[in-house]
């Protein structure tokens, strides 16, 4: 299997939806003409984290797909050659809406999308009152540039999503994702956070013996004035066998290029063959809520 390059698009998001846009896009362009074949953006990178509040006006920031945000990069897509995931607030329906991603491949064409499966509720990530849970199931996408599974933030704190979705053959799994601290917390519980965050996602890659890549935001929001939120950044790629192989800073625009050896997938899995002794008769108990003993 040949090596191909991802680029991850770290960037802060301002009040500008159009400039955003322009923005994400100058960077797909940017990451490119430097050799990425697979581009993935952070999320929901169209607006600032709107999500800090429950306000019905901010659902005039979602769009259709296919919309504007799609088309934009179907045109870096067919120009390049490249493979795109972008984040967008979807506007299904009349009342009706997602956290979806959109996989295009480097002819351009709209591949599919997925929609984001775990929704929170948490102080100023109150996702519940915008998005419908999806309903895309979990899925893995062939592409010009090889076989990539998405997930959205919440998403990756869950073993089962990225199980399920290895187990439809992507050799890379991707994560758009927002995510920082809350000031007041940060002094505290700041890098015990990030590095559970961090943790949980190279457990997956070693899991399940593929590539896994988080791409974050920057910047100190405060759509709704308080204290905001203080995204993180540090996105990352992880290998076969849960090691860093690219990392972001905290608080600096990026494209984060690296070079996958998708010939690793199989040899990290023969050497640890966690796919191979699997007990799939033993696992019927994942499908209860909890299993309550009486």
């Amino acid at each position: 299997m040949p090596a191909v390059t991802l680029g991850l698009l770290q960037h802060a998001c301002g009040d500008s939806p159009a400039e955003n846009l322009r923005r994400a896009v100058d960077l797909a362009g940017k990451a490119a003409r430097r050799g990425a074949r697979i581009i993935c953006t952070q999320e929901l990178f169209r607006s600032q984290y709107f999500c800090q509040a429950e306000r019905h006006a901010n659902f005039a920031l979602a769009e259709t797909i296919p919309g504007p945000s799609t088309r934009a990069f179907q045109a870096v897509a067919r120009r390049h050659g490249v493979v795109i995931v972008a984040s967008i607030f979807e506007r299904r329906a009349a009342g009706l809406y997602h956290n979806t991603a959109v996989v295009i491949d480097a002819d351009g064409r709209l591949l599919g999308r997925y929609r984001k499966m775990h929704i929170p509720d948490d102080p100023l990530y109150y996702e519940k009152f915008y998005f419908t849970p999806g309903d895309t199931g979990f899925r893995s996408f062939r592409t010009k540039h090889g076989r990539i599974g998405v997930l959205i933030c919440w998403d990756q704190w869950y073993p089962e999503a990225a199980r399920l979705t290895a187990l439809q053959g992507a050799d890379l799994i991707l994560y758009p994702t927002a995510i920082g601290w809350h000031p007041r917390e940060k002094r505290a519980l700041g890098a015990a956070q990030h590095q559970a965050w961090e943790t949980i996602q190279r457990s997956h890659a070693v899991a399940n013996g593929c590539f896994v890549a988080a791409v974050n935001r920057i910047g100190h929001e405060t759509p709704e004035g308080g204290d905001g939120l203080e995204f993180w950044g540090r996105s990352f790629v992880a290998g076969p066998d849960g090691r860093i192989l690219a990392r972001a800073s905290g608080d600096r625009e990026e494209i984060i290029l690296t070079k996958l050896d998708l010939s690793s997938i199989d040899t990290t899995r023969t050497y640890w063959p966690f796919l191979r002794d699997r007990r799939i008769d033993a696992y019927g108990g994942l499908t209860e809520r909890f299993l309550d003993q009486s």
